[in-house]
């Protein structure tokens, strides 16, 4: 069970914030049940009510800042999920982002920068579906790393982007 006034991850919202634990005042709804009141950091999508034992929507505490800069670290080894055909491609996409796994999102993310490099260097613009699954997969990552790295959201690209390039300059020395 989560604590009250901890950051966890709540399926595809992302980053909310438990702001109560315990029994909800709505017609129809056990009393005895208890529920998560949740603040959603980076929606503008209201309060969530979910029950404390919800398993369709993956919950999980928010990782570690040690484990943030260890995944930023490990970046250029994540290996892209290639699969050629539009609609298995989306079904894994979603898939993936409704595990709440940063590597899995990294996965996601590295895929469609990838995949858009190459189609702007044939000078053709990232389809609408790629765009969707990069910019929710972003806000996804972005959002937890923000919350554990104490920097603002849209700092977030930046930072791992420096923090991969220190590394490969130390490497190099």
């Amino acid at each position: 069970m989560f604590e009250a006034g901890s950051y966890i991850i709540y399926g595809t919202k992302g980053v909310c914030k438990v702001e109560a634990i315990g029994s909800i005042n709505v017609p129809g709804v056990d009393k005895r049940r208890l529920y998560y009141t949740l603040s959603p950091i980076f929606e503008r999508s209201g309060t969530i009510y979910t029950p404390v034992e919800n398993s369709k929507v993956a919950m999980r505490n928010v990782i570690t800042r040690e484990e943030a800069l260890k995944l930023i670290q490990e970046i250029p080894f994540i290996e892209a999920l290639w699969i050629p055909n539009d609609k298995e491609r989306e079904h894994l996409f979603q898939e993936a982002l409704l595990t709440c796994d940063c590597r899995e999102i990294i996965r996601i993310i590295k895929t469609l920068y990838q995949k858009n490099l190459k189609r702007m260097e044939a000078g053709k613009n990232a389809t609408a579906m790629d765009q969707r699954y990069l910019q929710q997969a972003q806000d996804l990552l972005f959002g937890e790393f923000a919350i554990v790295l104490e920097i603002d959201k849209n700092q977030v690209e930046d930072y791992i982007r420096e923090s991969i390039q220190a590394r490969e300059l130390i490497q190099e020395a």
